[in-house]
């Protein structure tokens, strides 16, 4: 063993005896990657601006001219956690509406599941909105499965329910939930100066208001079942 490779095990163990000596280059082949390593390595922008969803700090070529705009740090530190947290609870609807889509059954099964795609429709393009509207401000969005449990107030469900009414009642709960979180989140980043992004938000609640109504609307039927 070269005094450079000693040197190398030693620091890799810990200063610890009795680490193994790395193997010199070229006499044996590197162990092959596990899918643990993958997923527990950080990614060039967590490893540089930890947690945050922020691209303008992290450097490097293509990266030398994202800035926040006409935001604050501060400011944009508080419109950047509305739309992380409203673009992973958008994906999440989405999911959510397809699952339910997929797994109802009975009497209302044509009507709902023909609804729930009609509603997605109305959804869908807000996932894209959000997230180009984080990249204009100098952000990079999260969307690892693990980023949306994180981020979204929605959950998805993992079991199958059949019953119209459990998932129409459970759908009204969230749209509530999102509508209400909507309306707040444009005053909130309204007094941050995105006013923009405020405006983006009304449109968002209106639809999501008006999504919630029709639901409801359908379980005054005594027959939803």
């Amino acid at each position: 063993m070269t005094k450079k490779s000693s040197k190398s095990a030693a620091a890799n163990a810990g200063g610890s005896s009795a680490a193994p000596a790395r193997a010199k280059p070229g006499k044996s082949k590197a162990a092959p990657l596990i899918v643990e390593d993958v997923h527990s390595a950080l990614s060039p922008a967590e490893a540089s601006v930890g947690q945050r969803t922020d691209a303008a700090h992290e450097g490097g070529e293509f990266n030398q001219l994202v800035n926040h705009h006409y935001l604050t740090e501060a400011q944009f530190g508080i419109v950047a956690e509305t739309l992380q947290r409203n673009l992973s609870t958008s994906i999440c609807l989405y999911l959510k509406f397809k699952k339910y889509h997929w797994d109802i059954r009975g009497r209302f099964f044509r009507d709902l599941h023909l609804a729930y795609d009609d509603f997605i429709d109305e959804i869908f393009p807000s996932i894209d909105e959000q997230a180009e509207r984080l990249v204009a401000l100098g952000g990079s969005p999260k969307n690892a499965p693990s980023d949306l449990d994180k981020y979204s107030v929605v959950r998805v469900p993992t079991e199958t329910v059949r019953d119209a009414r459990t998932q129409v009642a459970d759908l009204v709960a969230d749209l509530s939930r999102v509508g209400k979180g909507y309306r707040d989140d444009s005053g909130t980043v309204d007094d941050a100066k995105d006013h923009s992004t405020s405006d983006m938000y009304n449109g968002y609640a209106a639809t999501i208001d008006k999504i919630r109504w029709m639901l409801q609307a359908m379980m005054d039927d005594e027959q939803l079942n």
